[in-house]
């Protein structure tokens, strides 16, 4: 079973692996799919009509699909990566060793934010960024600049706590729910604090622009399964057919063949390098 990682625990050589996959699904024209499905969905799920991959209870099982579907596309390229996550309880600086030069690359410069150092920087020439909503084809960064910082563990722990995974009205005003404090419409606000931290593309419906963005939502994900471990007797709601929201077994867009059903244990596909 593949084994996900802590970013900082990952050696040279599964940096450099899983490096030249992204650069290399960017040369074959496959990464900018994932960056132009995100945008569709995250433009299009509202409050009040259909919503799948946003603002909805199924939030997690959508990232958790879009996650191993860009993970198979890694693995054709190379069999030994794994996505790994960002714990940014514990790095949250920004010369923490995921802003090196030998995985993500820097901060941007303070004239225009452009990312500079690394491979994604746009003076390489491997990383221009194609499907975007202006004219700049660079990658931007601009860490810590915004009022609010990184969660904490206290913050992640808050969360953990909440014992119902999601309530009515299904949506970004769901009080007492696990799904949307974590998404980070509700309570201390865990994963969108984050994507507003790191800014630039990140804090753009294309934020997978940014390769950061998997590490992200990798450690989302590795949330939820920790979540499942402390509320055994707990799952996924809604359980039956409810306007506007996908129930668990049901079909979710843009798959034919995808239920939040099918995507309730990790355990079937993979595992996290930390036991829970």
């Amino acid at each position: 079973m593949a084994t996900r990682k802590n970013q900082a625990t990952l050696t040279a050589t599964e940096k450099s692996n899983f490096v030249a996959a992204v650069l290399e699904l960017k040369r074959l024209g496959r990464y900018d799919s994932y960056v132009t499905t995100h945008n569709v969905f995250i433009t299009g799920d509202t409050d009040n009509g259909e919503r799948t991959g946003h603002r909805s209870p199924s939030f997690l099982p959508w990232h958790r699909r879009f996650l191993l579907q860009f993970e198979a596309d890694l693995q054709s390229i190379n069999p030994s990566v794994t996505l790994p996550y960002w714990d940014w309880t514990v790095d949250r600086t920004v010369d923490a060793a995921l802003w090196g030069p030998d995985l993500l690359g820097g901060n941007g410069r303070a004239t225009d934010r452009q990312v500079t150092t690394g491979a994604f920087a746009f003076s390489g020439g491997r990383w221009p960024i194609t499907v975007r909503a202006d004219t700049r084809d660079y990658l931007r960064r601009s860490l810590g600049s915004s009022t609010a910082g990184l969660p904490t563990r206290a913050d992640v722990e808050s969360v953990l706590a909440v014992g119902t995974y999601d309530t009515a009205p299904w949506n970004s005003s769901s009080a007492g729910s696990f799904r949307n404090q974590l998404e980070g419409w509700a309570g201390v606000n865990l994963h969108n604090r984050v994507h507003v931290w790191v800014g630039g593309n990140m804090a753009e419906g294309m934020s997978p622009n940014d390769p950061v963005f998997w590490l992200h939502h990798c450690f989302i994900d590795k949330l939820w399964a920790e979540w499942r471990a402390r509320h055994p007797d707990q799952g996924y709601l809604p359980t039956t057919a409810t306007p506007n929201v996908v129930a668990f077994g049901d079909r979710m867009k843009p798959w034919n063949d995808t239920t939040p059903a099918d995507m309730h244990n990790h355990l079937r596909r993979y595992r996290y390098d930390s036991a829970f």
